[in-house]
């Protein structure tokens, strides 16, 4: 047999001409894209608008806290409901998860780059077209991260919470909010996730080509509406504990007949 025999020689090119792109030629391209500053904008749009989904959704959900009597059987219902295919569940977990991580990693690079492309601030700085949402979203940032931590610890695994029921959420946030501390930040991790939101979902759309420059740039009526909504419905439910509107319930009836 002839040297070289059975080896099938060089890709034939495309259609085109050109050979088709190899794994390490996409994976180039792909980290080219990234290391870009208008990748990392890009990845921080569409991760913050599937941020802002998710947001939505699951304030809409919290809102059955105020169901009147039958509140913890419905919470108890949706509870499940997110669970009937737990596959599915970890998968969206780890889908949210991974747009946090790099919504994240791509804010801090850039403002490390912003930095180090002006190593000495001004002297003084008067905001043209720029918002307190907008400066603030950093530190608005660094907040958020910390609540989601606290918020999983508290509310999903329970390991921080005072009486913590599996299948349960309406009592445990009953619960979890009777402590005012946790109410307390609660509320101030909301109205952070307002502002961020004003600024945010409006930067994304503009990032993704999704609305047009505008002579008033600082009128976002949309990103304002939608950023009070979830920031109040999200904060009327610690505040309705705190006041007294929302008490214990007995667990739901499947839970308790499942004991």
């Amino acid at each position: 047999m002839a040297d070289g025999a059975g080896d099938p020689g060089p890709v034939p090119p495309g259609p085109t001409g050109r050979s088709p792109p190899t794994a390490q030629t996409r994976m180039n391209a792909l980290w080219k894209f990234w290391d870009s500053s208008l990748g990392k904008k890009i990845v921080m749009a569409v991760t913050g608008l599937a941020g802002v989904g998710f947001v939505v959704g699951h304030m809409v959900g919290n809102l059955q806290m105020f169901a009147g009597a039958g509140a913890a059987d419905a919470m108890h219902a949706y509870a499940k409901l997110l669970r009937t295919s737990m596959p599915l569940l970890w998968a969206v977990r780890a889908g949210l998860l991974a747009c946090v991580v790099l919504h994240v990693t791509a804010a801090l690079q850039l403002a490390a780059r912003n930095r180090a492309a002006r190593p000495q601030g001004y002297q003084q700085v008067t905001p043209q077209a720029s918002t307190f949402a907008s400066r603030t979203m950093l530190l608005g940032g660094i907040l958020l991260v910390t609540f989601i931590v606290v918020h999983i610890l508290d509310m999903t695994l329970g390991v921080a919470h005072p009486n913590f029921t599996h299948l349960d959420p309406y009592n445990n946030l009953v619960f979890g909010f009777q402590r005012p501390l946790m109410a307390a930040f609660y509320v101030l991790a909301m109205a952070a996730l307002g502002a961020h939101l004003v600024h945010g979902a409006w930067a994304s759309f503009r990032t993704l080509g999704l609305r047009k420059a505008s002579e008033r740039p600082l009128h976002r009526t949309i990103a304002v509406a939608v950023a009070i909504i979830v920031a109040l419905g999200f904060m009327s439910v610690p505040i309705a504990v705190v006041i007294g509107a929302l008490q214990p319930q007995g667990a739901a009836s499947e839970m308790q007949a499942s004991r």
